[in-house]
């Protein structure tokens, strides 16, 4: 079920009345089956497979704390993650391997019988197998106590807002939430809904209009040359930040309406100023994750230096083929994790450099001259991100600054003028007011407003929605993930 659905706009408030109306002891029972349809308006088959981890993931969980022996509590971890990064591997990246071993084969004259599987990977496998994988961990480590109630551990991996896209929790977190007792309270429902309605603007007004003109150019890379690459690549980073950050919006937004708080996942990611800062910004629950789960046991920052930027490169380039199975993800993984050992290699060097030209003594111009080249560098990576093949990423990469114009009336962009204009007009007005959240929060702002202009806000942005949303009923990108 899509969040941009109508069918979601009746499943929504359903599911909200019931849950205050029921006495607590049910809720967590509506949730996990509302959660159930959720999921199966998608495949509903695949609704076997989350079942399958759930019940190996809640059995480890039991089996780790009731083991006597550190051997038998690893035996049970290790067993728990054959299991999950198994199912994510065989679904995920069977083909994907099993090419790649074909075309190795060809090249030595081995005679590799090719087996493909034809089947669709299942909405949010990545996301709630990482979820598990937390729950397993933090038992293993002694950090969080097992859950016992078979029923609300099921809720844990399984509760819609962020089932098929994150925010990828953590026991510590969620859990002890799904237990709680929420009550209803106006502010809170209203906070909610207010950023449900950021989310939505996000989605269907910015990121599936700039999608039409995205997925134009990206289509048929070849046919293009200079401006209209570099507008679709510029778009298409605007445009997955919409998407997914729209869709983080709605998932906190509906849980905290039910007082359950998910973390956040965005924190305007394109004013950073440099790519480490990026990624302090950008899907913090999966940065956080890698770091605390991958790149911290590989040896994090305790190592040598040369150790230091292997484990920093390792753990970028499986970030990327997390994203999908594709070389284009690896290499876009890569990128980043080139960006951020260079940043470190290079950083008093770069900081005397500011200090010789004497842009230390401009503060304010050095954060935009940082802010700019961060939102390039993360732009170039966002190439192979998008692209279908790597010869299209390659294309485009080596096009953008050939035959620039600003005559595109001939082009076919999948937009026209009108459209564009609205394009970029509300992403100015979506950085604007990101541009005021950097320094206070916007919910912080409007409450210190008069009623009447918070709800001629709130008005003009429904209105904004109806009169310029695209409603084709577009997936959410990271819904492939």
């Amino acid at each position: 079920m899509l969040f941009n659905s109508i069918e979601f706009l009746i499943f929504f408030p359903v599911v909200v009345l019931t849950y205050f109306l029921l006495p607590h002891k049910f809720r967590w029972f509506w949730l996990l089956s509302a959660s159930v349809y959720f999921y199966m308006r998608f495949i509903p088959i695949y609704i076997l497979v989350l079942f399958f981890l759930i019940a190996i993931d809640y059995t480890a969980g039991l089996m780790i704390s009731a083991a006597k022996t550190a051997s038998r509590k690893k035996l049970f971890l290790i067993m728990s993650l054959c299991a999950n990064i198994g199912i994510l591997s065989f679904f995920k990246y069977f083909n994907f391997f099993n090419l790649n071993i074909d075309k190795l084969a060809t090249l030595i004259g081995w005679n590799y019988p090719l087996v493909l599987l034809s089947f669709a990977l299942p909405i949010g496998l990545s996301f709630h197998t990482f979820q598990s994988i937390s729950y397993v961990i933090e038992v293993y480590k002694g950090n969080y106590k097992v859950e016992k109630n078979g029923g609300i551990y099921a809720l844990y991996v399984m509760f819609f807002p962020q089932l098929v896209a994150g925010p990828i929790e953590r026991p510590q977190n969620l859990l002890h939430q799904l237990h709680e007792k929420h009550d209803f309270d106006f502010q809170r429902v209203s906070n909610g809904l207010k950023l449900m309605l950021w989310g939505f603007f996000k989605k269907v007004v910015i990121a599936d209009r700039l999608a039409l003109l995205v997925n134009t150019i990206y289509a048929n890379p070849t046919n293009y040359t200079g401006t209209p690459l570099i507008l679709a690549t510029v778009f298409f980073a605007f445009q997955i930040y919409c998407d997914f950050s729209g869709y983080s919006d709605i998932a906190i937004g509906s849980a905290r309406v039910m007082g359950i708080n998910l973390m956040y996942n965005f924190r305007r990611p394109y004013f950073s100023k440099s790519i480490s800062e990026f990624w302090r910004r950008w899907h913090i629950s999966l940065s956080t994750w890698f770091r605390d789960y991958f790149y911290i046991p590989l040896g994090g920052s305790r190592v040598s230096l040369l150790r230091v930027y292997f484990n920093l490169f390792v753990t970028f380039l499986v970030s990327g083929l997390w994203h999908g199975a594709n070389w284009t993800f690896a290499v876009w993984g890569a990128f980043h994790g080139f960006y951020i050992m260079f940043g470190k290699a290079t950083y008093k060097f770069r900081k005397k450099l500011a200090d010789s030209y004497g842009l230390s003594k401009f503060p304010k111009l050095h954060t935009i001259l940082q802010i700019i080249i961060t939102f390039i560098l993360a732009d170039i990576a966002w190439i192979f991100f998008r692209a279908n093949t790597m010869s299209d990423a390659v294309y485009i990469l080596t096009h953008l600054l050939s035959g620039l114009t600003l005559n595109l009336s001939s082009v076919d962009l999948g937009l026209d003028n009108p459209e564009l204009v609205v394009a970029f007009v509300s992403i100015i007005f979506m950085e604007s007011v990101q541009f005021v959240q950097e320094r206070i929060g916007i919910m912080q702002f409007l409450s210190r407003k008069p009623a009447w202009l918070r709800w001629i806000i709130y008005l003009l942005l429904i209105l904004g929605i109806l009169l310029f949303g695209v409603f084709k009923g577009m997936s959410f990108i990271y819904f492939q993930f």
